[in-house]
């Protein structure tokens, strides 16, 4: 089929590609709030649902106390290639684990509060009690005892869920995949309708009207009525 011939002229570039930053950070805070706030609504809310479910019940299944950073000023030197971990790269030599559960967001900030403020002289620390707060070496060795391989894999819940909001963050920055053209690109949408009407393909041959026959006059004359076939010599 030929081309539309003001198909060049109606041919529209969409814009490039724009980072947001605002929207990722959005849905680092919380899984999906980034999405909401581009109006995906309905991606956000999976989002949100779908990671948040899979973090709390991997929390609830190692009964509330997986996900914590530990003090470990009174633990042995770690490192790397002879250099010295110290601070939070020591604590978090201890607790690698943590390094994917603190990307699902504030739902991990207790932890870090906890670890900021802790104190071993204390049972619970400040605002959040123990929720999030370093077990004891006897309470770990409980945990572990006495709820089999559900402690574990619970923290392994909680490490998926982080790791999966880094692509809830990648895809807030880049935005949504399919874009609308611009609206000042000097056509309307009647317009952008009518050519996809030309452009269409044309309807099969089966489904094409036949022709309709010429009427006859409304009045013949007379020597046609009495004599159809003419003076025949």
């Amino acid at each position: 089929m030929a081309p539309h011939p003001n198909s060049e002229a109606t041919t529209v570039e969409l814009p490039p590609v724009k980072l947001d930053p605002l929207a990722a950070l959005l849905s680092f805070l919380i899984p999906g709030l980034g999405q909401v706030y581009q109006g995906r609504v309905g991606k956000g809310l999976l989002f949100f649902c779908g990671l948040y479910l899979l973090f709390f019940y991997g929390m609830w299944m190692g009964q509330w106390r997986n996900v914590w950073l530990p003090d470990a000023t009174t633990l042995p030197d770690t490192g790397v290639f002879g250099k010295k971990f110290e601070g939070v790269l020591k604590s978090v030599g201890y607790r690698p684990q943590f390094l994917g559960q603190v990307w699902i967001g504030t739902a991990a900030w207790p932890a870090i509060y906890q670890y900021i403020k802790y104190d071993s002289t204390k049972d619970e620390g400040p605002v959040f009690g123990k929720f999030q707060r370093v077990p004891t070496e006897e309470q770990l060795n409980k945990l572990q005892r006495n709820s089999s391989k559900r402690w574990d894999l619970g923290w392994v819940y909680t490490v998926i869920a982080g790791v999966l909001n880094l692509l809830v963050i990648y895809d807030a920055l880049a935005g949504p995949m399919f874009r609308d053209p611009p609206a000042a690109a000097g056509f309307d949408d009647a317009e952008v309708a009518g050519d996809a009407k030309l452009n269409a393909d044309p309807p099969a041959a089966d489904a094409m009207p036949l022709p309709m026959p010429h009427p006859l006059p409304e009045t013949l004359p007379t020597t046609a009525l009495l004599n159809p076939l003419g003076d025949i010599p």
